[in-house]
């Protein structure tokens, strides 16, 4: 198996001049990959060109755009532009987000995330090829008939020229389906939540399928778990650090039935505590739903523990395909725990 990569999550800052220097610091410290999130408040593109512009080696991975909100063709534009401003660089992750945020924020409707999603990656690629771009799908008809508009639409082929005809394209899926779609089509795929030990529970069935189905052209399916980090021998206590967050999504990302990460803690195994932090959370009680978060998936999504726990944590992973590693460094001192973790990886 490939060398495991090392990724960050990097967030917009107030100070951009600070962010810039701890962006070089992580690459410095052997960083592979620096992440961006898009969800409601700055946007990822101008964040990753400007993290382009201050760095050498490290991709830049957008982790993820969701895809309602710009049109395919613009989704192509924007990846083969930020791809050439970081020299071929870019990983473009695409997801579909939820309706809260689609429809809340973004005022469209929420509909068709997986049809949409595969003519996105199809639409995408023949831009990067520069092919005239002729699209009929059920979603997306490209140039728009004449009918729904002024008829003056006719196919064009982009102007610039790619840096790269094929760029990687990573799928954030948590649903059979999507998890399906993303094995059959993209390069990689984003899960959340991931606890190796219990993953297959949820997607050894539609991994299978989508991988039977895959183009041999584009390689083995690179598979991204992102996990908060600290290393030590008095570190257990910083997992509960990560409760609010949990507790966010497992219990308010969504009405009840509705919640994508809820059915996933639940098909883990932990199905009344899953419902128990969704009923407290929705009730207006979030320190209770934190509270509420299950010991096991705390420890199970979390990198979190003394040099010998966080070593074997990371061959679990390594045996379920994990081939990104993205980790949140929480500790005391996240250089030297990134440093230390590094060097677990090189030696796996």
């Amino acid at each position: 198996m490939a060398r495991m990569k090392l990724a960050v999550l990097i967030r917009p800052t107030p100070d951009p001049t600070a962010a810039a220097e701890l962006a070089r610091t992580y690459e410095a410290a052997g960083v592979d990959v620096l992440v961006t999130g898009e969800a409601y408040g700055f946007d990822s593109v101008s964040w990753l060109g400007y993290l382009a512009a201050v760095t050498e080696r490290v991709e830049l991975a957008a982790h993820v755009l969701p895809i309602y909100p710009r049109t395919p063709a613009l989704t192509a534009m924007t990846a083969a532009g930020l791809d050439h401003l970081s020299g071929g660089r870019f990983i473009l992750g695409l997801g579909a987000s939820g309706p809260q945020v689609v429809e809340g924020w973004h005022a469209v409707p929420y509909d068709a995330p997986i049809g949409r999603t595969r003519e996105i990656v199809e639409i995408c690629r023949s831009v990067w090829r520069r092919e005239k771009l002729e699209h009929a799908g059920p979603r997306y008809t490209i140039p728009l008939p004449a009918d729904q508009g002024t008829g003056a639409g006719k196919p064009l082929k982009m102007i610039d020229r790619p840096l790269r005809a094929r760029i990687p394209v990573h799928l954030a899926a948590l649903g059979p389906a999507n998890v399906e779609l993303a094995a059959e089509v993209a390069e990689g795929w984003v899960p959340y939540l991931y606890v190796p030990e219990r993953a297959d529970r949820v997607w050894a069935e539609p991994l299978g399928k989508g991988m039977a189905k895959r183009d041999a052209e584009l390689g083995p399916l690179d598979v991204t778990a992102a996990v908060p980090m600290a290393i030590g021998t008095d570190v257990t206590h910083l997992r509960d650090a990560d409760r609010a967050h949990l507790a966010l999504y497992v219990g308010g990302m969504g009405p009840r039935g509705k919640n994508f990460y809820t059915t996933i803690a639940q098909r883990y195994g932990f199905e009344a505590e899953a419902a128990q932090v969704q009923d407290l959370y929705l009730d207006g009680k979030r320190d209770e739903a934190a509270a509420a978060i299950p010991a096991d998936l705390l420890e199970g999504t979390s990198l979190i523990g003394d040099e010998a726990y966080v070593r074997d944590r990371l061959a679990a992973h390594r045996e379920q395909g994990v081939t990104i590693l993205q980790v949140d460094p929480i500790g005391a001192d996240p250089l030297a725990d990134l440093r230390r973790l590094r060097a677990l990886l090189d030696d796996l």
